[in-house]
């Protein structure tokens, strides 16, 4: 292929040929029948054919190149807006036109705009394709015509060899080339049901492929060395004084766990589940204070800018009577403050050092890492941290998620480690109510934030934009914070969002934690990690637009003080019966995991079909959540096969697990 080709699929993550028997539709146009002109139907996607009764460039309006084309039972209108002489010469009354497209209601009845269409001449009409036409995910550049050929040259060739003959429970027992043919040249008439089928057969494998490797890391480190950190100073009863309230018996029954696990000579990797607000920030700073007591440095990882520095500050607070110094060190520390940063890391000066992925690029050197603490995993990559080695000895490892995930998710994105779940919320924290009300209400909601503001109370008004787009009917956060100003004159009001630097946002969110700004309105920037007690009103816009694990997040933002605490989800008119059961879920509890496990059920295969679940295992075919019911056979294939078939593990681990760049690199 040309140089052009392999730039363009390389952008798709096609490298070689096993890249593109993987690269599967996301959907298939049935194209092996003809419909019927007079039973077309608007938003119908089908293959028509009928003989040309005229064809002509109308010059009124807005110029298009019109053809009308008849079967037996009626007419149909083909429309070109854009089209070339060559074409319009190129198809007479008479002529056969085969075309595929987009029905829908025109001036003259049913028409298609800008179809596909094949012209022929003769007695005889076209016939219909013999399979189903399989869709790609694409790029600029790269048309379907062209992947489809590619792959059915690659698909032609490919026997099977070198792939393992891997015994799955039925059904599950439909061989890989047969797989392959159905999705990529599915016959006609082929079900829904068959392509499930071979599509759950290489999920599985996929899945047992990535359970293989984790089974691998857990046992490689289990014999690995890492650096032991017994009890010594007693540092941590000094913070817990500082901390100014109790442990959650929960938090107390995690260190009991966590601690003990550091003063093993080889390395911890534990997951720390939490639903919003359930104190995780405080058992990690217990976990770091072990270190900083040994001599050590622990590092802490969060995700954005404005959480690293909001973290750093907590950690500041709470270390002052332990006498523990914490640096930070994110992509804004610039200058002399980050050449100081960097000093106190390397002289090991800075026991504990808070930052984003930017303490992990290569001119950061640590003195003596002893434990990484990674909060929102999800947001990195599950395998990211795996390159976190290259700092120093095998560290330990503590990773940290406010998105509940369900079991049978979590054995999989995180089978090589250990599990705490952290299901008990400090005392104090109020229930959210929440409310679901439409667009016409929009004017009771403004004076009902001026008054939260006149009760001394606070409140956050999240956007899905940050500025107007002609195409979408949304509100953003530009337009948003003018209209409250101009409505509640007298309350500050700013306006955050991610394109800001991360002066300006530390700025605001500095001012809303001291209570200057009285209304934050904000992208979902503020989805983790933002803690402001005195917040009691949550308005989230456009909330159909979010995932209910999101909209659990950005609630949580509020019910953190003793005030009755409110989220007010403002939708838009026309609710889809799947956004319509998300929301309701969320009205109906509080409980991240119970909403987990609905959110698993409500997202479902239709939903899901060609996408990627942002920051999990990279699979090319499996989706952890729709394919849940498939890992109780993934992981008794997985086990069988890493103690008794290890060369068909290895082959299958080729296959199927793509190595991941450094974490310095991205």
């Amino acid at each position: 292929m040309g140089g052009a080709t392999a730039v363009q699929l390389d952008r798709l993550e096609v490298r070689n040929c096993l890249d593109l028997l993987l690269h599967l539709p996301y959907r298939w146009q049935r194209r092996t029948h003809y419909q019927p002109l007079a039973s077309l139907y608007r938003g119908q996607e089908c293959l028509v054919l009928g003989r040309v009764a005229s064809s002509q460039v109308l010059p009124t309006g807005r110029r298009s190149w019109e053809v009308r084309i008849a079967d037996d039972t009626g007419m149909l209108t083909l429309r070109f807006f854009h089209h070339t002489h060559y074409q319009v010469r190129s198809v007479s009354p008479g002529d056969w036109m085969r075309c595929f497209g987009m029905v829908r209601p025109g001036l003259k009845g049913m028409e298609m705009i800008h179809p596909e269409y094949r012209v022929s001449r003769g007695e005889s009409p076209p016939p219909p394709d013999e399979t189903d036409a399989p869709i790609y995910p694409s790029t600029a550049g790269l048309s379907q015509k062209k992947i489809s050929a590619l792959v059915l040259q690659v698909l032609s060739t490919f026997d099977g060899e070198g792939w393992p003959e891997i015994k799955f429970d039925a059904p599950l027992d439909t061989k890989i080339l047969e797989a392959l043919r159905l999705l990529h040249q599915p016959p006609g008439e082929t079900s829904d049901e068959q392509r499930k089928s071979a599509r759950d057969r290489l999920a599985v494998e996929e899945l047992t492929s990535h359970l293989v490797k984790s089974i691998e890391e857990r046992r490689r480190l289990s014999h690995a060395q890492s650096i032991a950190l017994p009890r010594e100073r007693q540092l941590g009863r000094l913070m817990l004084r500082e901390l100014g309230f109790p442990l959650t018996q929960a938090q107390s029954d995690a260190l009991k766990i966590i601690l003990p696990e550091l003063e093993r000579p080889h390395p911890m990797l534990r997951l720390l589940q939490g639903d919003v607000g359930s104190g995780k920030t405080v058992v990690a700073a217990f976990a770091a204070l072990r270190a900083a007591e040994n001599g050590h440095q622990a590092a802490f990882m969060a995700p954005t800018e404005m959480l690293a520095e909001q973290h750093f500050e907590t950690f500041r607070r709470w270390l002052v009577a332990a006498g523990v110094r914490a640096a930070l060190l994110t992509g804004a520390v610039t200058g002399k403050e980050r050449k100081a940063s960097l000093e106190a890391i390397r002289s090991g000066d800075a026991r504990i050092v808070v930052g984003t992925h930017a303490l992990f690029q290569k001119d950061v050197e640590f003195d003596s890492l002893a434990l990484v603490i990674i909060d929102e995993q999800h947001r990195f990559g599950v395998y990211q941290r795996l390159a976190l080695k290259s700092k120093g000895p095998q560290p330990h490892q503590l990773v940290m998620t406010a998105t509940p995930i369900p079991r049978t998710l979590a054995m999989t994105m995180y089978a090589h480690m250990d599990h705490t779940v952290l299901g008990e919320l400090p005392p104090g924290r109020t229930p959210v109510s929440t409310r679901l009300i439409d667009l016409q209400r929009r004017e009771d909601l403004i004076r009902r934030v001026g008054e939260t503001c006149r009760r001394d109370r606070q409140a956050y008004w999240v956007c899905t934009r940050i500025e107007e787009a002609e195409e979408e009917d949304l509100r953003d956060v530009q337009n948003t914070a003018k209209e409250l100003c101009s409505r509640l004159q007298g309350i500050r009001i700013e306006a955050l969002h991610g394109r800001m630097s991360a002066s300006q946002k530390q700025e605001l969110m500095e001012g809303f934690r001291s209570g200057e700004i009285r209304v934050l309105v904000a992208t979902t920037v503020i989805e983790v990690g933002v803690d402001v007690p005195n917040a009691s009103l949550m308005i989230i816009e456009n909330p159909e637009r979010l995932g209910l694990a999101q909209l659990h997040q950005l609630r949580g933002r509020v019910g953190r003080g003793t005030a009755a605490s409110h989220c007010v989800l403002l939708h838009g008119e026309d609710l889809s019966d799947a956004a319509k059961r998300r929301l309701e879920a969320l009205l109906e509890s509080n409980d991240g995991f119970l909403l987990a496990e609905r959110d698993l059920q409500l997202r479902g295969e239709g939903e899901l079909t060609g996408t990627r679940q942002s920051g999990l295992a990279p699979y090319r075919v499996a989706d952890l959540r729709r394919d849940a019911h498939l890992l109780e056979v993934a992981h008794a294939t997985a086990k069988r096969l890493g103690e008794d078939e290890l060369e068909s593990a290895a082959m299958l681990e080729r296959i199927w697990v793509r190595e991941v760049s450094d974490v310095s690199t991205v």
